[in-house]
């Protein structure tokens, strides 16, 4: 906990003695000077007994006052709570420069000190009588130092000069890393009361509390007295936020298009690093600082001009890696043979298995979201992800598979079984090399086959990976059986085989799409600084998108009925399309920051669009008996309900329908369960979300609805969504139903009702050319199937929608 300092306030009385005696006067607590008994005659009785003065002692002065460089302070903060400490830090650095010395020197060795007409039995070596039984040993095959040396070329030595030269900066870098760091241990240990045994065992959000809690008693930031969650956010992620944001408006282009292959994402390692030190964060870069964009960026007679600059960086950073594309092109090579080599070995058809790809992360990921909470979020949308790849396959290559890999196993059967018989077999000219090949072949095929157990159902698959990534794109909507969508799909969920591909030709492809890609979209970067680049105070500035701002940056189509009005109407509203996010990038934002920081305070439009979101649900989840076919919430649970892989399966509209007398052991839906170890990682707070999200809305609305009819009868429901619980009560309901995750439940249900609320703002604009307009509630069905709507227990809330009258969109007062 932040430390507590003993302090005292004394009227003020003329001055301070110099030494540290004193008369009557009285001292602070911890050792301050001692007040002067004589007062100033010049000060009338009233001025001086009015005025008082905040004494410090001395021994208690912080260290860590006006932090100079909080974007890096805080960036640090995070990645010291993240990796565990100094300790398991400095070692993972110690190991990767010991890594990359043994990447050196043994593929010196392998170059230059392995005779391989010797070990291949071309040739043999000196002194060697050859009979049946003399093997040829490994140390035959090594030359000696000499020998090394003679085979040293000029192009070796030039390759270890520059490879040694790369060592020195890590190793550099490494020791300033270690004094940076020990800093961050001592705020730790002491600012914030947390030992690095206990990281493990301490949320983000915690930590952010604490931050905030010594922000207000050491004043890190002078120009702020109090501290956001969304402040410490922007410090961290004000690249990563324009970054994000450049590749929604495509203003950064990543998707090529190859002969004969068609569309192709391409984002690396590699090129991701070199865009980032041309804009962000190199010395030629547009910002000032790292807090602050050069004035001349803002200026737009200044476009042009700037606009040349950079195309000219672009194409010099282009040559450079066109130079220096065959150290970086040897060294990639190396290290994935060497990083895939065990894995290949230990799991033959691992490179046949997925993994979301550089692309799919940057555009999956939401605005002021931490690598944690993508990482977390992505992860328990990997298995649906895969069961929606696999179910898919080529009949005529399962076919080709089945067969080749029935020849593969046969004779890597006998081959096998006669090794075993006799061992010598080994020793036959490249019978291990054929088995090798034949266990790789097999492991192929097995790639190409469809599993016989899989159930063909895309559309369930796809709505599942939706509840957990939160973006996918509109014309995927009901389309998820063709190949289209497989295909566009794989560019966010690759094979590794295809990642690893992409990072060993990088070298060759960064080059040319600086050249003759980004370098023509300089004009477009240039704009994009200019017009959406906010100041906030206390942070300085950074990418307005970040600042989640419905009013600007808002789609009508995304909002909920009840924003409709006032978002259209008012001059500030996003009625251009180039102010919005694509694919509700804004609003899910907003959503999810809100609950991973339940304690944040949303400005006045961020609270109006999230009150108007849950009204809207509770109006829908009142409207559930009649069964209403345009029914957004009742599609969202359905889903849910279908998908038992997010955490909430069939128990989550019984959960929300029980009301609280039936059963005394009812469980509170939002009792942590499950939390154990690694809660480092956990996105959000602990506790679960205590606002932002319309489940804990509905669920209340629910309770109350129950409360006021009581229970004559359970609402009419789908086949799908009744469980055990339904029938048997919550009592008898399995702890399985009840979820694990209630931070990322919630956002599943928000996400899923959100792009449904979108869809039928889309299905209304197909029949209309005026734009999306407001309803007074669920719609109803088509025909007149229900009379009369049925009577809601409690009318909701009026939600208005006022304009900010903040100089700064969405600057969360504290």
């Amino acid at each position: 906990m932040p430390q507590n300092f003993q302090t005292t306030y004394q009227p003020f009385t003329g001055g301070l003695e110099e030494g540290g005696g004193g008369g009557g006067g009285s001292s602070s607590s911890g050792g301050g000077g001692a007040f002067m008994e004589e007062r100033d005659e010049d000060l009338s009785p009233d001025t001086h007994t009015s005025m008082v003065f905040h004494v410090v002692p001395k021994s208690s002065k912080s260290r860590w006052n006006h932090i100079e460089d909080l974007d890096s302070f805080f960036s640090r903060v995070y990645q010291y709570h993240q990796n565990h400490g100094l300790l398991c830090m400095m070692l993972q650095q110690v190991f990767e420069l010991a890594q990359f010395i043994f990447i050196i020197v043994f593929t010196v060795f392998l170059f230059s000190c392995v005779d391989y007409d010797i070990l291949f039995r071309n040739k043999y070596p000196p002194d060697f009588r050859y009979n049946e039984t003399d093997k040829i040993t490994l140390p035959d095959a090594l030359r000696t130092h000499a020998q090394c040396r003679e085979h040293f070329s000029w192009q070796l030595v030039m390759a270890i000069l520059a490879a040694s030269l790369f060592w020195l900066m890590r190793f550099g870098h490494a020791c300033y890393t270690f004094f940076q760091f020990w800093e961050i241990k001592q705020f730790f240990n002491n600012a914030l009361g947390i030992q690095d045994q206990d990281l493990g065992n301490i949320t983000w959000e915690e930590v952010e509390q604490r931050v905030m809690e010594v922000q207000v008693e050491e004043r890190m930031c002078i120009h702020k007295e109090v501290l956001t969650e969304l402040d410490i956010y922007h410090r961290i992620l004000r690249f990563t936020n324009y970054f994000i944001a450049m590749v929604n408006k495509n203003i950064i282009p990543l998707k090529l298009d190859v002969p004969f292959v068609g569309e192709v994402v391409f984002l690396t390692k590699g090129l991701r690093m070199n865009i980032e030190m041309l804009l962000f964060w190199g010395p030629w870069a547009p910002f000032r600082n790292i807090w602050h964009l050069h004035d001349e960026y803002k200026r737009p007679e200044k476009r042009h001009e700037l606009a040349e600059r950079l195309n000219q960086q672009f194409l010099y950073f282009g040559i450079a890696n066109l130079v220096l594309f065959p150290l970086v092109l040897l060294f990639q090579i190396m290290y994935s043979f060497f990083y895939y080599a065990e894995m290949i070995k230990r799991e033959p058809g691992s490179l046949g298995s997925r993994r979301w790809s550089h692309y799919g992360e940057v555009y999956l990921r939401h605005f002021n979201e931490l690598d944690h909470e993508m990482s977390a979020r992505l992860n328990r949308g990997y298995k649906a992800a895969s069961q929606y790849m696999n179910i898919f396959s080529s009949p005529l290559m399962a076919v080709v598979a089945r067969h080749v890999a029935f020849v593969c196993g046969a004779v890597l059967a006998v081959l096998a079984a006669l090794s075993v018989y006799d061992e010598d077999v080994l020793q036959v000219e490249h019978v291990l090399t054929f088995m090798t090949i034949l266990g790789a072949l097999l492991a192929g095929c097995r790639v190409f086959i469809p599993d016989e157990n899989l159930v063909f159902c895309p559309e369930m698959l796809m709505r599942r990976v939706l509840a957990e990534v939160h973006y996918l794109p509109d014309h995927w909507r009901e389309k998820a059986h063709t190949s289209r969508v497989r295909r566009e799909f794989s560019q966010l969920f690759q094979y590794r085989v295809v990642h690893m591909l992409e990072e060993l030709v990088s070298p060759v492809v960064t080059p040319l799409i600086l050249i003759f890609r980004l370098r023509f979209k300089a004009l477009d970067i240039v704009d994009f600084y200019r017009n959406f680049t906010v100041e906030v105070v206390g942070v300085g500035d950074v990418c307005s998108f970040a600042q989640m701002d419905i009013r600007r940056h808002g789609s009508p189509t995304w909002q909920p009925d009840l924003l409709l009005d006032d978002i259209v109407s008012q001059p500030g509203g996003s009625q251009k399309p180039e102010m919005a996010t694509d694919g509700g990038k804004t609003e899910l934002s907003l959503l999810h920051f809100t609950m991973t920081n339940p304690k944040w305070k949303p400005p006045q439009e961020s609270t109006a669009f999230i009150n108007a979101l849950r009204t809207q649900a509770q109006r829908d989840m009142n409207a559930l008996p009649t069964l209403q076919e345009e029914n957004a919430l009742f599609s969202s649970l359905n889903s849910l309900s279908c998908g038992g892989g997010l955490g909430l399966g069939l128990g989550a509209t019984s959960m929300l329908q029980q009301p609280p007398w039936m059963g005394g052991q009812h469980q509170s839906f939002w009792s942590p369960r499950g939390l154990r170890g690694r809660l480092s990682q956990v996105e959000g707070s602990r506790h679960g979300p205590t606002t932002g999200g319309i489940l804990s809305s509905i669920q209340q609305s629910n309770i109350e609805s129950s409360m006021t009819s009581g229970p004559a009868g359970d609402p009419v429901m789908a086949p799908s969504t009744l469980s055990p619980s339904c029938i048997m009560g919550p009592s008898l309901a399995p702890p399985s139903v009840l979820p694990q995750d209630l931070t990322a439940v919630d956002m599943s249900l928000s996400t899923l009702y959100l792009h449904e609320l979108h869809q039928r703002h889309r299905h209304r604009a197909s029949y209309s050319d005026v734009p999306p307009q407001p309803s007074s509630g669920p719609q109803g069905p088509p025909g007149g199937a229900f009379l009369s709507p049925p009577p809601h227990p409690q009318e909701p809330p009026v939600v208005s929608f006022q304009r900010a009258q903040e100089k700064t969109p969405l600057l969360g007062e504290p």
